[in-house]
């Protein structure tokens, strides 16, 4: 009797020794975030006006990889407002900006194709798809006189999926849904001319 006792506290330490190893590894194994998230976003003055530059974390869930690779196609809404803020009365909107992107795949070339209105590049891998996604540069947001030196602006963007351009059964299954809603917040800076 004594020697069984032994023997199951000797596996059960080796069971916990087990446990807290694996556990310790899972928690070392970097996560990966699904989601858009903004790294990097400015406006810009030039000659001409002004231009905008932002960049984002663009990881799609398991889902939309899965969706996608079987040929539905993805839509992200990029938006970007500039705001002129007013103690007297409500703030008054200088710019509201809409961008749409469409993200798809072709089974036959195996290339996924990333288009902004008329305009389609291809890409090799998803990775390289997401990286051109990921960078936003829009020329001529602002007028060169819209901005006046000494006031202060709030600029403001986002980019998020578009779940109303999908196909009606997967509207459907995004409704309340984590894997289909994959968007940033809204991301806001000042801008002092």
């Amino acid at each position: 009797m004594m020697a069984s006792s032994m023997l199951s506290c000797r596996s059960l330490s080796r069971f916990a020794a087990l446990a807290a190893l694996l556990l310790g590894t899972a928690a070392a194994a970097p996560a990966r975030a699904d989601g858009i998230e903004v790294r990097k976003a400015a406006l810009v003055a030039a000659e001409d006006g002004y231009f905008l530059e932002a960049e984002f974390d663009i990881a799609l869930t398991h889902t939309l990889e899965e969706a996608l690779n079987k040929g539905v196609p993805l839509y992200f809404t990029f938006e970007f407002e500039l705001i002129r803020p007013r103690w007297y009365w409500l703030n008054e909107k200088l710019v509201s900006t809409r961008q749409q992107y469409r993200l798809g795949y072709n089974a036959l070339t195996r290339q996924y194709r990333v288009g902004i209105g008329t305009l389609y590049q291809n890409f090799g891998s998803l990775p390289e798809a997401l990286a051109f996604l990921s960078r936003v540069r829009l020329r001529d947001i602002v007028e060169t006189g819209a901005l006046a030196k000494g006031n202060r602006y709030t600029a403001a963007l986002r980019m998020r999926l578009d779940s109303s351009q999908l196909p009606r059964p997967f509207q459907i299954s995004a409704v309340g849904s984590r894997e289909w809603s994959v968007g940033s917040d809204w991301h806001r800076w000042a801008v002092l001319p």
